[in-house]
């Protein structure tokens, strides 16, 4: 998913660039108020972005000029919101770009629209409807990793397709060439960040329990006791 440097038109990365910026500062002012109201949250909102940075830097070759990889950004869409994962992305991307050569300055804006913006806020309206829908939290949190992650991917397609039509069949056809190529490698990612997102709330769970309680994650009392990986198939 990391648009390479350079690879889209300048006026395409400056557009994706005006389109992210909002919601950046908005969570720059979410961040800023959960420090403030809750300073013993640092932690756990390091932990949120470095799971992110650790999983998306994994990238496998895929789509030219981008790569397929996990997004890690819906454990921190679950547990603060997805406008703190806006800035965490963001923060994730700039430090990949510039000191692992994944993406680019002149991508961000693009890059940070699909993982930091559009797959985290994919990932809490999946958790927050299979709670609403009876889901168990293992359930909950497996979805919203996993089809976040393929979101993530999803307008990184029509990112590419917009800048790339194809010459027969146009944007429509671009996006599902860019899509079904994703596809191979990305759904069995996707899984897979999905299943470890459930073994790292389970983690937490055990060694944090006020914390995510506190967080709304877990309700007060019994409903916090441990949730274990095969919940996530339940």
């Amino acid at each position: 998913m990391h648009i390479a440097e350079g690879y889209l038109p300048p006026l395409h990365a400056a557009a994706w660039t005006v389109a992210a910026a909002p919601f950046v500062v908005h969570g720059a002012r979410a961040v800023v108020r959960r420090v403030r109201t809750d300073p013993d949250s640092k932690l756990l909102l390091g932990a949120a972005g470095a799971f992110s940075f650790v999983l998306s830097a994994l990238k496998i070759p895929s789509v030219t000029g981008s790569c397929s990889h996990p997004t890690g950004t819906g454990l921190g869409a679950v547990l603060f919101r997805p406008p703190v994962m806006a800035l965490l992305g963001t923060i994730v991307l700039f430090f990949q770009a510039t000191l692992l050569a994944h993406g680019g300055l002149t991508t961000l804006g693009a890059n940070v629209f699909s993982m930091a913006v559009v797959g985290p806020w994919v990932a809490y309206g999946v958790f927050v409807l299979t709670r609403r829908l009876g889901g168990g939290l293992a359930l909950g949190v497996f979805l919203a990793a996993a089809l976040g992650d393929l979101a993530t991917y999803c307008v990184t397609s029509v990112q590419l397709a917009l800048a790339f039509p194809d010459a027969a069949s146009g944007v429509a056809g671009s996006i599902a060439k860019f899509g079904s190529i994703f596809a191979v490698t990305q759904i069995p990612l996707a899984i897979s960040e999905g299943l470890l997102t459930v073994l790292i709330m389970r983690l937490l769970i055990r060694v944090s329990p006020a914390e995510l309680t506190r967080l709304g994650v877990l309700k007060p009392g019994p409903a916090a006791a441990p949730v274990t990986v095969k919940e996530a198939g339940a």
